[in-house]
């Protein structure tokens, strides 16, 4: 009987003790954070004022808030229009969720320009705002096919039909997606599907093929399309010839051609972008099989042809092409 008691009164301490610690214990969120009032303790700042993307320079933000709220940065171009957004949820904003590495939300992408910056909240009517000026922006690496900067390059090859209110020229305009210039492909042809094309040999960058990986699923190629607001007409084609007997010359009988369709069904700038990979071959618009190794070898790459096409009986078709790049490992993050 006197072990019973002294036991008992060995583990009671225990008890109570552990007892305590649960009253300490609380599951859930901050009563403040749910229900307390909001305010900005801390304003939004930035570590630097002035940002050279091209270096590989960084923005970071912050800013410190009375309870945790759904936020979101804004980024606008003054001069581009570009838009960068930053969104999170949190009551302290810091370079852990909020940098800016000179990559563009909504197209155009951004240039050397001043830009407005604004933190907002959801369901507060606080904004926070401040400037911040680009120096350069950020250099994408890649294969530059054709950003159009420096007009036609003499080794290109191009056709245009003669019909009606044709417009294909390089226009130099506030309008581009990157930098200054951009392809403008416009006109009515009511006899034929095709408008016109432009085809970029691997010759005009000095070499019988593109210098480019052979590993197709690590391969993207990307390009900026606009489509013209009220018109849903232009469906664009690209095709991709490969030398596979690597003679520098493409035979369509014997050699892979593999072709990607975009119609151009929205309005405003988009980027567009697929794995190599995952071109098919297309005949007449219907997958078919290859007439060469049947095999995706980017590296054997001898012509990139991009054609403008519009049913000859939908009437008039615009479209603008941009920054046609091919990038490796992901897709381009413009």
């Amino acid at each position: 009987m006197k072990k019973s008691y002294l036991f008992l009164f060995l583990i009671l301490p225990v008890l109570f003790s552990c007892r305590k610690d649960e009253k300490n214990i609380f599951e859930g969120p901050n009563l403040n954070d749910v229900y307390g009032a909001f305010s900005i303790i801390e304003p939004l700042t930035h570590n630097v004022d002035s940002v050279d993307f091209s270096l590989g320079e960084t923005v970071s933000f912050a800013a410190q808030l009375s309870k945790i709220v759904d936020w979101k940065i804004t980024i606008t171009g003054q001069t581009s229009g570009a838009v960068k957004r930053i969104e999170g949820t949190a009551s302290t904003i810091d370079a852990s969720v909020a940098t800016w590495m000179g990559n563009t939300t909504d197209l155009p992408i951004f240039k050397n320009e001043i830009c407005k910056i604004q933190l907002t909240f959801d369901g507060e009517n606080d904004t926070l705002e401040s400037v911040i000026k680009i120096i350069n922006p950020k250099i994408n690496q890649g294969f530059l096919v054709a950003d159009f900067e420096t007009g036609f390059n003499p080794g290109w090859s191009t056709f245009i039909q003669s019909g009606a209110d044709m417009d294909f020229q390089i226009k130099t305009d506030s309008n581009a997606a990157q930098g200054n210039s951009y392809y403008n492909m416009a006109g009515t042809v009511n006899w034929d599907w095709l408008i016109g094309y432009v085809y970029f040999n691997a010759n005009s960058y000095g070499a019988p093929h593109y210098p480019l990986t052979a590993n197709p699923d690590n391969l993207y190629f990307n390009l900026m399309v606009y489509g013209e607001p009220g018109l849903q007409n232009t469906l664009l084609l690209f095709q991709f010839q490969e030398d596979d007997d690597g003679n520098g010359a493409f035979n369509n009988t014997s050699e892979d051609l593999y072709s990607f369709e975009i119609p151009v069904t929205w309005a405003g700038w988009k980027l567009v972008s697929i794995k190599y990979s995952d071109i098919p071959c297309l005949v007449n618009g219907q997958p078919s099989t290859p007439n060469g190794n049947g095999q995706h070898n980017p590296d054997k790459l001898q012509q990139i042809n991009m054609l403008d096409l519009a049913n000859p009986v939908s009437g008039y078709a615009s479209t603008k092409i941009d920054y046609i790049i091919l990038t490796e490992n992901a897709p381009l993050n413009p």
